[in-house]
């Protein structure tokens, strides 16, 4: 495993983390704890460290399940973030909770879910630049921070070149941008990027491997269960994959490797955080820090901070 400095943050992470959403149940599957068990016992094994979650993936669900995991493990061998806005009931139904008592509340109850006293990076999680705007939010958030309930703020911005938000975040005392990134959908790279780097801001890419589809597993007419999410994405998708995988990927090469590999090449990418079905899937995922295509003379490598 390869590792990198968080932006301002100055946490060490690993270059790939655990993204969990699919803890939630809204990817087909409902995990047991013995299953997410395994996954960050595999996990710690391969060297990750970072483990991000959401207080709407369930109702706290996810974090729940990495709660009772942390409980027995050692907290300090992880950077554990999470988010903040909004409230689940179900199925892709949510609702927006942006008030500063309501985001205290929830951080609370994130705090007891996932069973320990800091939150090492607090995010916003893709709000409106309306919502954003709110004086009152983010010095209740800083007080949390003096208090050592947060150790960092972050933004997870809601659309992919939400440069508004990106450009605020030294002014809200946030280090850390969270964002979707990958092959499909490679967006950020213009103006979001760009401010990233003048900042100093940690980057954390989600959808790595654009839900999956990058996997290699899903052709052109994959159908998914109703209960997963994917099931409402466009075909045209898959098809732009396929075209991806006979044009780009080298001969022997595992198509989800290369595909964490490619985010990781860029100068302001600090962290991927694709979700895995299994402990397996996790392993192979770590494998993407060994492939050629990664970078380490990258700007914020840990070993290059270590010898500068």
């Amino acid at each position: 495993m390869k590792y990198r400095r968080l932006g301002k943050t100055e946490l060490k992470v690993s270059v790939i983390g655990v993204g969990t959403w699919q803890f939630g149940g809204e990817w087909g599957k409902t995990f047991s704890q013995r299953e997410v068990n395994q996954m960050l016992d595999k996990a710690k094994e391969v060297g990750m460290n970072l483990i991000d979650t959401a207080e709407c993936y369930g109702d706290h669900l996810s974090e729940a399940l990495i709660g009772k995991y942390l409980q027995q493990d050692q907290r300090e061998d992880w950077v554990v973030a999470t988010k903040f806005g909004h409230h689940f009931h179900g199925h892709v139904n949510r609702t927006n909770h942006w008030g500063a008592e309501e985001v205290l509340k929830q951080l609370d109850a994130s705090l007891k879910a996932l069973r320990t006293d800091y939150i090492d990076l607090y995010q916003f999680h893709s709000g409106s630049d309306e919502v954003f705007d709110n004086d009152g939010l983010w010095t209740a958030l800083d007080k949390q921070v003096q208090a050592g309930k947060i150790r960092n703020l972050g933004i997870s911005i809601g659309s992919n070149d939400n440069v508004y938000q990106t450009d605020a975040a030294t002014k809200v005392n946030a280090e850390v941008i969270q964002v979707v990134y990958n092959r499909v959908d490679h967006k950020p790279e213009g103006q979001v990027f760009s401010s990233c780097q003048r900042q100093d801001l940690g980057v954390l890419a989600r959808e790595p491997l654009a839900n999956g589809f990058l996997s290699g597993k899903y052709k052109p007419g994959a159908v998914f269960e109703q209960n997963d999410w994917r099931s409402l994405k466009n075909q045209e998708q898959l098809k732009l994959v396929e075209e991806i995988q006979s044009k780009e990927v080298p001969e022997g090469v595992h198509m989800a490797q290369w595909a964490l590999a490619w985010c990781l090449k860029n100068p302001a990418v600090t962290c991927v955080i694709p979700g895995y079905r299994n402990a397996e899937q996790l392993e192979s995922s770590a494998k993407a820090a060994d492939l050629e295509l990664m970078n380490d003379s990258h700007p914020q490598a840990w070993d290059s901070k270590i010898n500068s």
